[in-house]
């Protein structure tokens, strides 16, 4: 996951005074003539927040279902493996056509919210609805993955209209929402609201998801309104995208990111099997283990919100450093505890809360890094480049399972970590790392 913010330029809207009181902002402010009031932001904000948490319950709505399809439709470790993929590959296909054609920037940003939440919401529950093929489902799953690259940058983009200096803790505040709405499906199967023994039909999951994609959208559409501050961006340049890996500070805050993607789409797509797979081994209940699924990914949501307000005060890559080190020393040890589903629930969650706490920090330090023209050119090849590599590691764990078995398999995700602390470590010793969090390295 990564924060897209593809803004250059933040500054006050001018405005009649009519417009400026119907957007809740104070006419009074001497620094700022359009400083939003409290009330109007923050209610805007957790509306916000509210909406994306159900509309990306959409994501993870398949994988959370893989033991019901597999048995329904004999699926081997790859054809699970596509059912995330495919949403992975649309998504980077949405993101490099909205910012090809500016959808953001031509188009109501609201507008684009709704339209792709519901089309994301349309093609989900096809699914079920049309009874269609593993094939067909495979398309259907693309399709939702590029219907949310509406629905992620726009809301990532609707922040930023609100806020200035508190933007990180903001920020900090979505991803914790899109985190936890990314873990709902694994709720959904886990409790039996419909069926018996935590053990629902998958069709109800899908439809549960879409579901809250629709209320998603009627909540930005009726109550989320854009705030005061505009943000400007250039349009996406192909030659600028090639210094996401020719300028060093920039190249060294992908490589970080990078290692943090190796890791994180792999650890959400397969340890909630890998908790099934154990709690099943020691004779505990499947339903307890889908909960502890829940559990361990929804522990993002509360370290993305704990990095954000950390991330202004002591510095980027400090935080990054940290959170790589924690998630990649989970790696290594959550094997052992695959014989103890207690303890192992409790390093899952560990890292669980750890592998997605420094998300935003590495697009925030490329938006910080970057030509101001093109920081929507950056962090979409940045974005493009993370998402499109969580599909060798996705990929790769099914058939590490088969040769090594649960208890050694994530050993490899802990490469990602290794590599992205070394990057942050390099990128700490620039210069041009003071340009990053006011001066906070």
């Amino acid at each position: 996951m990564t924060l897209w913010l593809p803004l250059v330029a933040v500054r006050p809207r001018a405005a009649t005074a009519p417009a400026r009181y119907r957007l809740g902002m104070r006419p009074d402010a001497v620094s700022d003539p359009l400083v939003p009031e409290k009330g109007a932001k923050w209610c805007s904000l957790g509306l916000l927040s509210v909406a994306e948490l159900m509309a990306m319950a959409l994501w993870f709505s398949a994988s959370a279902v893989v033991p019901q399809l597999a048995e329904e439709w004999d699926l081997g470790g790859s054809e699970q493996a596509w059912l995330t993929m495919s949403v992975q590959l649309g998504f980077v296909v949405g993101a490099l056509l909205s910012a090809v054609t500016n959808l953001a920037d031509r188009f109501s940003i609201r507008r684009l919210f709704v339209l792709s939440a519901l089309t994301g919401a349309a093609c989900n529950a096809a699914i079920p609805a049309l009874d269609v093929t593993p094939g067909g489902a495979l398309v259907l799953r693309f399709a939702t993955g590029v219907a949310l690259a509406g629905v992620y940058p726009p809301g990532m983009k609707l922040v930023a209209t609100w806020t200035k200096a508190d933007r990180g803790f903001a920020i900090g505040i979505l991803v914790g929402a899109l985190t936890l709405g990314s873990a709902l499906p694994h709720l959904f199967n886990a409790v039996p609201l419909f069926g018996a023994g935590g053990m629902p039909p998958w069709r109800s999951v899908l439809y549960a998801a879409s579901a809250l994609a629709v209320v998603s959208a009627g909540i930005v559409g009726r109550f989320v309104r854009r705030g005061p501050y505009l943000t400007q961006t250039a349009p996406f340049d192909w030659r600028y995208a090639m210094r996401a890996l020719s300028d060093r500070p920039l190249r060294l805050a992908n490589f970080g990111y990078l290692g943090h993607m190796w890791e994180l789409y792999a650890m959400w797509t397969w340890v909630p099997l890998f908790i099934i797979a154990s709690y099943e081994a020691a004779g505990r209940s499947v339903a307890d283990a889908r909960l502890a699924g829940f559990a361990t990914i929804a522990a993002g949501a509360v370290g993305c919100v704990v990095s954000g307000v950390l991330a202004d005060r002591i510095g980027r890559t400090t935080v990054a450093i940290a959170s790589l080190a924690l998630s990649g020393s989970c790696c290594l040890v959550v094997g052992l505890c695959f014989g103890s589903p207690g303890v192992l629930t409790a390093v899952c969650i560990l890292w669980g809360f750890a592998v997605v706490a420094d998300s935003a920090q590495f697009s925030a330090a490329v938006s910080e890094l970057s030509d101001p023209r093109y920081v929507g050119t950056a962090l979409t090849m940045q974005t493009s480049l993370g998402f499109l590599l969580t599909l060798l590691t996705i990929q790769a764990i099914p058939p590490l399972v088969e040769a090594v078995g649960w208890s050694r398999v994530f050993i490899v995700l802990a490469f990602g970590p290794a590599f992205g602390i070394v990057s942050m470590l390099r990128l700490r010793a620039l210069p041009e790392a003071t340009r990053m969090a006011s001066g906070n390295r």
